[in-house]
């Protein structure tokens, strides 16, 4: 009742009120930004309300909610700079949907829009009113991660996909820009979410393809991204908005640069990312392993035990429920670690060395008749050309290793991975390196997506329109989405 009195007066105060004044109260503003301190050295006066201190004030600023509180900037200066505080805003933030460490990383990181050929900090002095009002304007975009593998697509505004689908199965290798299955591979996706192309930005993860920097890789990647754009404007989608799923795992990690290893559906690519781009020039390295050859050979396993199954659905799901990586082969192979699950319509399954001679198919190929480089070297070497490179700025970003991928959330991996990579490269490039599992799972590019899908320029600094995508390539230009 206290309260709802003093919101009243403090109310009625504010809206009679117009005039300016003087008066003191440094002692007030310990909890407030820079600017409001320095304001209030010399403030206007409130009246009455002079008597209260004014972390009350900002209190009841709270209690006023956004909406209220920005109509607050219109009476007086002395308001005007309360309201403008970054602190309240921030607070009002920190109380929505989106967690504050996703929204800090993306109006930090991500506000600029995708990033340029120019590698030089440009820190942004962020307005969090501003933020707050143009977060609230943002549309909700369709996200669409396509893999080779496994699709995943939802609301920008959920909290996680709303579906998957087996693209392998469904629609063949999408990577290839035919334009007939394409438009077949995202009609599907539109009426299986029920909702007209034409309404939402599209936000899509697109997988690595021709990873070298040769002339034919630049225009490959070229040609596949027109593909996409073409397929998709004809469908009357009003904007695009195309990223790298490498680099969207990385900014599910709430990182801009680093090396990404992406253990995709059939192959596993390592990917070194500076600044939110795809270092091409650097090099990516391409492992020929990926989920499908591991499930493959968890299948040739239990063959050998004579074990019966329904499908290849069965064997991977034994896969991801039992199997992991050993951090020492050979002292694991000494031990018992049978360990059985369910599958549901299937019954109970048993397995024991087989658990991690899956795994280890990643760092020895050769025990499931592969030739492929191990995985632990394909990172050494991306790691290595990192450290010979001339990019400027952070010498140890490329120590930050991301897992992605599905086949990335084996448990044991980071730590397998980061033992072998301290024994491989010598102490200055191993020093501080740190292997961290997908961030979100097997959702981590989706969740990147979602990330800069919400951030407050995401309309105008991230998205191409129809437009803009025509008179980009009458010009000849070589890109539109330069995280390519």
């Amino acid at each position: 009742m206290k309260m709802a009195f003093l919101l009243k007066k403090v109310w009625g105060s504010v809206i009679n009120r117009s005039g300016l004044g003087t008066s003191s109260s440094s002692s007030r503003s310990s909890s407030l930004g820079s600017t409001t301190r320095d304001f209030l050295c010399n403030p206007s006066s409130l009246g009455a309300l002079d008597q209260l201190p004014i972390d009350v004030i900002m209190q009841i600023l709270h209690l006023l909610g956004p909406r209220e509180t920005a109509r607050l900037a219109v009476v007086c200066r002395y308001f005007r700079v309360l309201v403008s505080d970054n602190k309240l805003w921030m607070s009002f933030l920190q109380n929505g949907k989106d967690s504050w460490d996703c929204i800090a990383f993306s109006e930090t990181h991500l506000h600029a829009g995708p990033p340029s050929e120019i590698y030089y900090d440009h820190p942004v002095q962020l307005s969090f009113m501003s933020v707050y009002a143009k977060r609230t304007l943002v549309p909700g975009a369709v996200i669409i991660d396509g893999g080779s593998g496994y699709c995943k697509y939802g609301w920008s505004k959920f909290d996680s996909p709303s579906g998957r689908c087996a693209t392998f199965l469904e629609f063949g290798n999408i990577e290839s820009p035919m334009y007939a299955r394409l438009r077949h591979f995202f009609s599907t996706i539109y009426n299986r979410m029920q909702v007209k192309p034409s309404s939402q930005p599209v936000i899509l993860a697109i997988p690595i393809c021709h990873c070298d920097d040769t002339e034919s890789a630049r225009a490959s990647r070229r040609q596949y991204r027109e593909a996409i754009f073409s397929v998709l404007f004809d469908m009357n989608v009003p904007a695009i908005c195309a990223i790298d799923q490498a680099v969207l795992a990385l900014y599910a990690s709430k990182k801009i640069s680093g090396i990404v290893v992406n253990v995709g559906f059939n192959v596993t690519s390592v990917v070194p990312v500076y600044r939110g781009k795809v270092m091409h020039e650097i090099g990516v390295e391409i492992v020929g392993i990926g989920a499908l050859k591991l499930t493959g050979f968890l299948k040739e396993l239990m063959q050998r035990r004579s074990m019966t199954y329904e499908s290849l659905y069965t064997v991977r799901t034994i896969k991801e429920k039992l199997c992991y990586v050993a951090l020492d082969y050979e002292a694991e192979m000494r031990k018992d670690t049978t360990s059985s699950c369910e599958v549901s319509g299937e019954g109970w399954f048993t397995l024991s060395q087989e658990r991690f001679q899956v795994g280890e198919l990643l760092f020895q190929p050769q025990l499931g008749g592969v030739r492929a480089m191990a995985l632990h070297q394909a990172v050494g070497l991306c790691i290595d050309h990192c450290y010979n490179s001339d990019i400027v700025g952070d010498v140890s970003w490329y120590k930050t290793v991301i897992l992605a991928g599905g086949t990335g959330c084996l448990p044991g991996l980071p730590e397998r991975l980061e033992k072998e990579l301290t024994k491989l490269l010598p102490e200055s490039m191993s020093e501080g390196i740190k292997v961290t599992p997908p961030p979100y799972g097997t959702d981590s590019a989706w969740f990147g997506a979602k990330i800069v899908s919400n951030v407050s320029t995401f309309t105008e600094a991230w998205c191409v329109t129809k437009k803009r995508f025509q008179k980009k390539y009458k010009m000849g230009a070589s890109s539109i989405v330069s995280s390519w």
